[in-house]
């Protein structure tokens, strides 16, 4: 798959604007398109759409559902429109920050609010929209699996589904018939909230083509153990008899760290090969239902991974096991054709990772914050970028860039000046946008904290941490037409 050359802007959709304390489907991502519209930005690059949980620190890469949407995201005044909510239902609406998110009260705000445009559809719906519904459970065949996860998931809120009664946990079929006939409302609910938000995305991907705008997506390699993936599809992960995991991902002690145990289960990917990767196809697929690139995250673990025994906390204990490599990469275009991939590679050097992304034409990913400033050549200095890859000014695991830089010993700041040949005039944010918007790389993309020169007091998320992250928020008056202008001219400087 070959990208032109372009730009972009990463914002998650819970940073955009919004009244309803966390940014929506709503007027308020219309706004945020139309700004980069104004900007003739290409490309709006956003973190996993799943639903988040508050045990996870609210990350959308912990998510319980690699296929569903997030229902915090749904548009209020689209039920409303819709009539399903009458607009007083949503008064007083609370006092919310407009500057970050306040999950809890979010929460508190928004799902009774659901619970009863639920009520009124399920009482009022007419034919066409019960259509509607139905034509969607047949096209998403993940909806029923998850539906009956979240019902029983909420029935019992202390556990895990791998502390679930065994009949429930190994999907024996008559105790899942029977949780679902139990559970019925409970489980239409929960398609009612996904129909939603599958509704009001492809209403809003709309806007974005008409702005000219396409929507790049992201795809955590692994998924959460207490989800509706690993839940529903044993047979794509390395499980025992009872399915709980027998190895679970990470990433090896290295000199000065001593590596990481992340937790999440691994695949078992000769069982996948037999079955032509079933499971990653639908989610590829459902991936492009929602977003026109990809970005996949950790895309060393395609080519080999670090499986650490599920019963062991030490990472040093884990080995290195192959992995699906190019076989799945060619049954994907098979299935889907060529699917537009952006390849997170940093921090690993591998042959092998190299020459996969090299065949399939997936660019890989250079961040300026990890550049040697003083050394003559260094492949983070934007100066070096080659055409295949996306150069980023910083990303949702970074520091903002004003962060960065504030962090920076003076002989570090003094060579950046140098090589970018700063004079002083600009503000540092912008040397830097200006420095990947001239470099090779065929795309080029910048973050709104940045566009705004935001310190670290805004960064989105700090590796290592759980509490305060993925909060972050842009008001609609940093929707600014000055910085869209400054975007547009780069983007024409640079013949971007």
């Amino acid at each position: 798959m070959r990208f032109d050359r372009s730009d972009g802007v990463f914002c998650h959709v819970t940073s955009l604007p919004g009244r309803h304390g966390i940014g929506d489907l709503g007027d308020g991502a219309a706004a945020f398109l139309s700004f980069l519209g104004d900007a003739d930005v290409d490309h709006w690059q956003i973190c996993p759409l799943g639903p988040t949980i508050h045990a996870a620190g609210e990350s959308p890469y912990q998510s319980p559902s690699a296929f569903a949407g997030n229902p915090l995201l749904i548009d209020l005044d689209g039920l409303v429109a819709d009539g399903w909510l009458d607009s007083s239902d949503l008064e007083p609406v609370p006092d919310f920050p407009d500057d970050r998110v306040d999950y809890g009260a979010v929460r508190e705000y928004k799902l009774p609010l659901l619970r009863d445009a639920f009520e009124r559809f399920d009482a009022e719906a007419g034919e066409e929209d019960e259509a509607d519904l139905d034509a969607f459970r047949d096209r998403e065949p993940w909806l029923a699996d998850y539906a009956l996860f979240r019902a029983l998931a909420d029935a019992r809120p202390e556990d895990t589904w791998v502390e679930w009664p065994e009949p429930i946990r190994t999907r024996d079929p008559e105790a899942l018939a029977e949780a679902r006939e139990e559970r019925a409302t409970e489980v239409r609910f929960r398609e009612f909230v996904q129909w939603t938000f599958d509704r009001q995305w492809r209403e809003l991907r709309s806007v974005a083509a008409e702005e000219g705008v396409s929507i790049v997506g992201d795809v955590p390699i692994y998924v959460a153990l207490d989800s509706a993936d690993v839940w529903a599809k044993p047979e794509a992960f390395r499980l025992d008899e009872g399915n709980r995991p027998t190895a679970v991902a990470g990433v090896p002690p290295n000199p000065g760290d001593d590596g990481q145990r992340w937790g999440n289960p691994v695949y078992d990917w000769d069982r996948l090969a037999e079955r032509e990767y079933d499971w990653w196809i639908a989610r590829f697929r459902r991936l492009f239902e929602l977003a026109d690139v990809a970005r996949l995250d950790h895309f060393l673990g395609f080519v080999k991974y670090w499986a650490i025994p599920a019963d062991r906390d030490d990472p040093a204990a884990g080995e290195w096991r192959e992995g699906p490599g190019r076989d799945l990469f060619e049954t994907v275009e098979r299935e889907l054709g060529q699917a537009p991939f952006i390849a997170e590679d940093l921090g690993f050097e591998e042959r092998a990772m190299n020459e996969l992304m090299a065949e399939f034409g997936f660019p890989g990913m250079r961040v300026p914050q990890y550049a040697d400033w003083c050394e003559e050549g260094n492949p983070y200095q934007p100066m070096h970028y080659p055409e295949g890859v996306v150069g980023y000014t910083s990303t949702h695991d970074t520091d903002t860039w004003i962060g960065y830089f504030e962090d920076l010993p003076e002989r570090q700041r003094d060579c950046f000046r140098y090589n970018v040949g700063a004079d002083g005039d600009r503000a540092p944010e912008w040397e830097i946008i200006d420095e990947v918007w001239d470099s090779e790389a065929v795309l080029a993309v910048t973050t709104m904290q940045d566009l705004l020169g935001l310190g670290s007091e805004s960064r989105f998320n700090e590796l290592g941490t759980v509490d305060g992250n993925w909060e972050w928020r842009v008001t609609r008056d940093d929707l600014d037409d000055e910085i869209a202008d400054r975007l547009w001219e780069l983007a024409g400087r640079h013949v971007r």
